[in-house]
């Protein structure tokens, strides 16, 4: 049962971990490195993170700066950004490549509200899918002999239970910090 635990704890770990990756994604109106963790660059013949052909930095809160480390590719990686679709704009002089990072308009971070809560309630119902593989394999284990009748409703009730609220309400506190940065002006 202990094994079950452990997996289940990981699995939903996973889904948190997740939700976080896909949150730090979305722009909130000042400048992150993570922004352009979705852009990929063709480079001598194969597709690779930004990361991996440039230094991203961020000199001013509303500025992202990209550094080639070759500069024969600058222009692929602006057309890059581009098609990443963030609503970026970026300009290059040959060198480096300067994105500016627009504010949010109230409509704007409405949308991305509503869409950081879809992405909530998706992580939300990963989380009770392990859940439900959890205590399937619970009852199997309790039909083979393995457990008592008393072991399976103190981890079925209580255990995985616990485990579930614990990491809804990771999920609910990351939500809350992402729908409080997007809605700061």
């Amino acid at each position: 049962m202990e094994e079950l635990f452990a997996q289940t704890e990981e699995r939903m770990s996973k889904s948190v971990d997740a939700v976080k990756r896909e949150l730090a994604k979305i722009r909130t109106g000042k400048a992150t490195v993570s922004l352009l963790d979705g852009v990929k660059v063709e480079y001598y013949g194969s597709t690779v993170p930004l990361r991996q052909v440039a230094n991203i930095s961020v000199p001013e809160a509303r500025l992202l700066v990209v550094q080639p480390w070759e500069k024969g590719i600058i222009g692929d990686i602006e057309k890059s950004i581009f098609k990443a679709d963030l609503g970026l704009n970026p300009s290059n002089d040959g060198n480096i490549i300067r994105i500016p990072i627009p504010a949010l308009t109230e409509e704007r971070r409405k949308e991305f509200v509503r869409f950081v809560h879809k992405l909530a309630e998706e992580s939300r119902v990963s989380i009770r899918n392990v859940r439900r593989d959890a205590n399937e394999s619970l009852k199997k284990m309790k039909a083979a002999g393995e457990i008592s009748e008393d072991d399976f409703h103190r981890a079925h009730d209580h255990t995985v239970q616990d485990l579930t609220d614990k990491y809804t309400k990771q999920v609910d506190s990351v939500l809350d910090a992402k729908e409080k940065e997007l809605m700061k002006v």
